[in-house]
């Protein structure tokens, strides 16, 4: 009698081997550079909501919502079943708890209310943290921090709006903006013919017989998150270009005039409405004077652009542990990738570049802080190291995200993996609040015009004199070379001042290990073209030690 053939399970073919598990729930928060840099900075009473904060941001739950904000996307309805002009954008349940939580967290307006040191470091911290989650909602919490400043140019608009913006109190949907327990704020620059270029802007402002009180005409090209409750808006007034508040609700209940033309089909960001609105005798209040609109708004985007700085080192930060996570537990070649020299160098060199975002973008918040509370030195650091951020970080993102999926091989490369989305992002950030030529060339004119500045960024390199030689070269090259910069050198001299801003904080506060690396490749440029090409010498376990705790 001839044996059968022992039966197989069913599926055996599908037996999964050597894949990673779920990164949820792991710890957002676990990052010396982040902790270290928030004491550093002033706001170590945060410490202990930061960590609590982190857990949640890493959470199997607000995971799946940053998912489901992406996966379903905001939709436009632009009419009710009636006819009726409504102009609503609806959103997952998902975009809601994610709102929700970055308000009642203080990531939005609320550090204006606090008279505590460090409150705008905690609330930079807490956005390192929470954008683990996923990025899109941190644009009307930015917009919401950011019009409080630009809001004060009006001391009796203020009045009224800011206790409702620097509110912990998510409440959303179109309502009289008084009658809410909390607000968010939009900002309505750019337009079709001139983009960065405002003062070409077309949008005519007409006074009424109501002193302050004006009508608006025309058409905005990139207004983000349109369902805020209130903008800031440049427009052309008698005078001159100038800044206006624009509800989206009336004092009487009536809707204002904000046509939603189209909701942005965009490259990434896509949990977040990014829309085109037309003004058609739209009631706005004037904010400032006539003729100011820029130096009024350029608060506001003082601001959003360290959200921006922020928003890239968080991006930077979390691809890295998806990247660490993914390499600890896949083999190849008979050996885990964590423990395969090559991909530890790649690691370590993402590794640094990621410290070195998170300390800068902790100190530009430190910055902050302190000059809101009067510290002219602080000033001026922040007026050009801000703009020198904004332009270097957010640069490195999308080369850093790219290299950080490609540790993932194939399986990055699925929507399943999360890795596109971050990917999808991170250029985002370096257009967002002036590109990167804006930046630079903003950088050049702050050096003309407000010679402080300089003077603040060289006393800041000066605090690590002597600790390193090519820090020590570094800064004496750039001096001669600020002195020569034009429109044609703008970004290889920004890009120099950003190294060397990054290279004198991990040289006084990071361990001598990622100070040496960071100052050997990126001044002494013992360095390759691509991430993991640091040199062989470079005390890789330290720095992976340090990045990925277990």
């Amino acid at each position: 009698m001839v044996p059968m053939p022992e039966q197989s399970p069913p599926y055996a073919t599908h037996d999964v081997t050597n894949q990673p598990p779920p990164l949820a729930p792991y710890d957002a928060s676990a990052d010396p550079a982040l902790l270290e840099g928030l004491r550093r900075e002033g706001a170590g009473w945060a410490e202990q909501g930061i960590r609590v904060l982190g857990l949640r941001a890493g959470g199997a739950e607000a995971q799946e919502w940053g998912e489901l904000a992406n996966r379903h996307e905001p939709e436009l309805r632009t009419h009710d079943r009636y006819g009726n002009r409504v102009d609503e954008v609806e959103f997952h349940p998902s975009w809601h708890h994610l709102m929700r939580t970055a308000v009642a967290e203080g990531l939005a307006g609320t550090p204006w209310a606090e008279d505590r040191p460090g409150a705008h470091v905690a609330r930079t911290a807490g956005g390192l943290v929470w954008g683990h989650t996923e990025a899109g909602h941190g644009c009307p919490t930015s917009m919401t921090y950011a019009a409080v400043p630009a809001l004060r140019a009006q001391p009796d608009l203020a009045k009224v709006y800011e206790p409702l913006l620097t509110s912990r109190e998510y409440d959303p949907g179109l309502r009289v903006p008084t009658e809410k327990r909390g607000l968010l704020a939009g900002m309505g620059m750019t337009e079709k013919q001139g983009g960065s270029d405002v003062r070409t802007n077309t949008t005519v402002a007409t006074p009424t017989d109501e002193p302050g009180v004006y009508t608006l005409r025309g058409h905005k090209w990139f207004t983000s998150a349109p369902m805020c409750d209130v903008f800031l808006v440049l427009a052309q007034a008698p005078g001159g270009l100038s800044c206006f508040l624009v509800p989206r609700v009336l004092p009487d209940g009536s809707r204002n005039t904000f046509r939603i033309q189209r909701l942005k089909d965009k490259l990434g960001n896509r949990s977040n409405a990014s829309s085109e609105p037309e003004f058609d005798r739209t009631v706005a209040w004037l904010v400032g004077p006539e003729g100011r609109g820029v130096k009024t708004i350029i608060e506001m985007v003082n601001c959003t652009r360290l959200d921006c700085v922020m928003s890239s080192a968080t991006l930077m930060r979390k691809s890295l542990v998806e990247a660490g996570h993914h390499a600890r537990h896949r083999s190849a070649f008979g050996a885990r990738l964590l423990d395969q020299p090559l991909m530890r160098n790649v690691l370590a060199d993402l590794a640094l570049e990621s410290e070195a975002a998170t300390t800068l973008t902790l100190r530009l918040a430190g910055a902050a802080d302190r000059a809101v509370r009067g510290d002219e030195g602080e000033r001026a650091f922040r007026r050009i190291a801000t703009a020198v951020g904004k332009y270097w970080v957010t640069k490195r993102g999308p080369a850093f995200t790219a290299e950080a999926l490609e540790c993932l091989g194939g399986n990055g490369y699925v929507e399943d993996s999360g890795m596109p989305r971050h990917y999808r992002e991170a250029p985002l950030l370096s257009i967002w609040e002036g590109s990167g030529n804006v930046n630079a060339l903003d950088v050049l004119r702050a050096l003309g015009r407000e010679p402080e500045s300089a003077e603040s960024l060289f006393g800041e390199l000066a605090l690590a004199r002597g600790a390193d030689a090519r820090l020590d070269a570094t800064a004496a090259s750039l001096k001669r070379e600020l002195a020569e910069a034009d429109q044609l050198s703008a970004r290889r001299v920004v890009e120099r001042m950003a190294l060397a801003l990054q290279a004198s904080l991990l040289v006084r506060h990071a361990p001598p290990a990622v100070a040496d690396a960071f100052c050997a490749t990126r001044l002494g440029g013992d360095w390759g073209h691509a991430f993991g090409t640091l040199p062989s010498g470079t005390d890789l376990d330290t720095i992976l030690d340090r990045a990925l705790p277990a």
